[in-house]
């Protein structure tokens, strides 16, 4: 049998989903944007996608059982920078990187502020995006390492607010039979193994901006959420709920789970 063709996030928070894969003859990693990786798991050129959530209903997809990328309040790495009051934006720039934060964000506006802003869309940099629009949405790396003096929104923590549920932005996926129930176990093998390298990930990472081991621990332990079970799927559905409602999704798509030994 050929190696499953794995699309990883190119980010802090997916590493420990992989700890240990780079080299396993099981499995071929492929690293990109998530919506890159998204991109390419709809065209066929990967087996399996740490895809963004709001992608699943794109395609004839199952999801790999207990393993995703959520949080459970502040988030850090998806947050919406502002000029003055939040209720007075009229103009949104986003970051396209992640459809899903996309529609999170309108999510979460329409309910904060009553009405939908007027959204851009725009390579993610804060102060270019602040030169057209009174907001601006970072995802990954960029949000989590940004360094200005600006009020900001942390969209996970928005979420709980409004919902009192985890937030799911990412898990892997991929057509039913792409993987049978011994990856399913390597792939879950691999994110026990990261949990337990967190330390030494956080200290070797240098990806977007090198120097930062002390606030990447923090960042993997405090923030990020590594667990896909019942209420993260229930934070999950009703993402895809209130998504559907705005016209963000096509259809409310059900859940369906690669098989697991």
């Amino acid at each position: 049998m050929r190696p499953v063709r794995l699309g990883v996030v190119s980010y802090l928070n997916a590493v420990p989903l992989v700890h240990g894969l780079d080299g396993d003859p099981g499995f071929v990693l492929t690293r990109d944007l998530p919506s890159r990786v998204a991109e390419r798991l709809h065209a066929g050129e990967l087996d399996l996608g740490m895809i963004p959530s709001i992608e699943y209903a794109a395609g004839d997809y199952a999801i790999v059982p207990g393993v995703a990328i959520a949080s459970r309040g502040v988030v850090r790495s998806v947050r919406l920078f502002h000029r003055g009051e939040l209720e007075a934006v009229r103009k949104v720039a986003l970051d396209a990187s992640s459809r899903t934060s996309l529609a999170l964000a309108k999510v979460l506006l329409r309910e904060r502020l009553g009405r939908d802003p007027e959204y851009l869309v725009r390579p993610p940099s804060v102060p270019d995006m602040l030169k057209e629009a009174d907001a601006a949405l970072l995802i990954g790396d960029p949000a989590l390492y940004f360094e200005g003096e600006l009020e900001c929104l942390d969209l996970g923590e928005e979420w709980l607010r409004q919902t009192g549920l985890p937030f799911v932005y990412a898990f892997w996926a991929g057509r039913p039979g792409v993987v049978g129930p011994a990856g399913v176990a390597r792939l879950q093998e691999a994110l026990r193994s990261g949990l337990g390298a967190l330390g030494a990930i956080a200290s070797t990472y240098n990806g977007y901006a090198a120097g930062h081991a002390a606030e990447n621990e923090v960042y993997l332990r405090r923030h990020i959420v590594y667990a896909l079970g019942e209420v993260e799927l229930a934070g999950l559905r009703e993402f895809y709920r209130r998504a559907h409602g705005l016209g963000l999704m096509p259809r409310l798509p059900e859940l369906r789970f690669h098989a697991s030994s």
